[in-house]
């Protein structure tokens, strides 16, 4: 029988899949190719983990699915932008994403960098809209707060230390500082843009931003130990490129049981900041769980 995270979570993927057919251009015109990349790449699949935050962190101060379902389509088409570009030759050259071609090579890489321009602009555009909030000051401040977290001092900043960094050189603060920009900073803006909807107070943004933070970090320790152990079959993409690539990683620095019992503790620690919020978070609470138990 299918447990309550497991539905939330395959019941927030068919609402993204909806949401984000609508929002997302038509293939017509010159540019049909453009916004068939486009359209190839946000509608493959994936967990929509980020998506359902955003909605949860929301749902805790009652906000209309209206508003954050858009929010929630913004953030996974920004996503998508950084999925894209990470897969290109020139960054991860990867051949497969969500058990699919990358779009460089469904399509061709001139193709793939314009498809991501393209989508990073599309997010912020959602964002600034009128139907994402009727406050022009939560729009501006849900904008403010995705171009901190998605550039170079969030998810940027943190892609261009993973490629530059000398892995003899890494310690292990220094890899968490990198995971925290390049994987945890947009998963915190998933959190932190349903407090923003939700004018929620000090306390509770506190609270919130220190759930996500831990989560950001366990669930990046969680995919460096799928990439150790798991199968490309599975995972729907290579794996193993890590260590082939001699890069540093939790699991090359802590070891692999370390790196286990380090994520653990991490989720934890990010249920336990939920307390305020009672048994309304328990859906974020199975979410801490699920990051560290996931199988791909």
């Amino acid at each position: 029988m299918e447990d309550r995270f497991a539905k939330a979570l395959r019941q927030t993927a068919a609402l993204m899949d909806t949401k984000l057919d609508q929002l997302l251009p038509v293939n017509k015109g010159l540019e049909k190719d453009l916004h068939e990349a486009m359209r190839y790449a946000v509608l493959a699949g994936g967990k929509r983990l980020r998506a359902f935050l955003v909605i949860q962190s929301a749902d805790l101060f009652d906000v209309s699915r209206d508003y954050s379902v858009r929010v929630a389509a913004a953030l996974e088409i920004l996503h998508t932008y950084s999925l894209i570009h990470d897969d290109l030759p020139c960054m991860d050259d990867d051949d497969l994403r969500r058990g699919l071609p990358t779009v460089h090579k469904k399509f061709d890489e001139t193709l793939a960098v314009l498809a991501g321009d393209a989508l990073q602009a599309l997010a912020f555009e959602i964002l600034a809209h009128p139907e994402t909030h009727p406050s022009g000051s939560v729009r501006a401040s849900l904008v403010h707060r995705l171009a901190l977290a998605s550039g170079g001092h969030g998810m940027v900043g943190g892609q261009t230390m993973d490629i530059y960094a000398d892995p003899d050189e890494i310690s292990l603060s220094t890899i968490t500082r990198l995971q925290q920009l390049k994987t945890g900073a947009l998963i915190q803006y998933s959190c932190e843009a349903g407090a923003i909807l939700g004018h929620a107070a000090p306390a509770q943004i506190t609270a919130l931003k220190a759930y996500a933070h831990d989560l950001g970090l366990a669930f990046q320790i969680a995919d460096d130990i799928l990439d150790a152990e798991g199968e490309s079959d599975e995972m729907g993409k290579a794996t193993r490129k890590d260590a082939d690539a001699g890069k540093a990683t939790f699991v090359s620095l802590m070891g692999l049981e370390k790196a286990k019992i380090h994520a653990k503790m991490l989720a934890d620690q990010a249920i336990s900041h939920l307390s305020l919020f009672n048994s309304n978070a328990d859906l974020l609470r199975d979410a801490a769980i699920f990051t560290v138990e996931r199988k791909k």
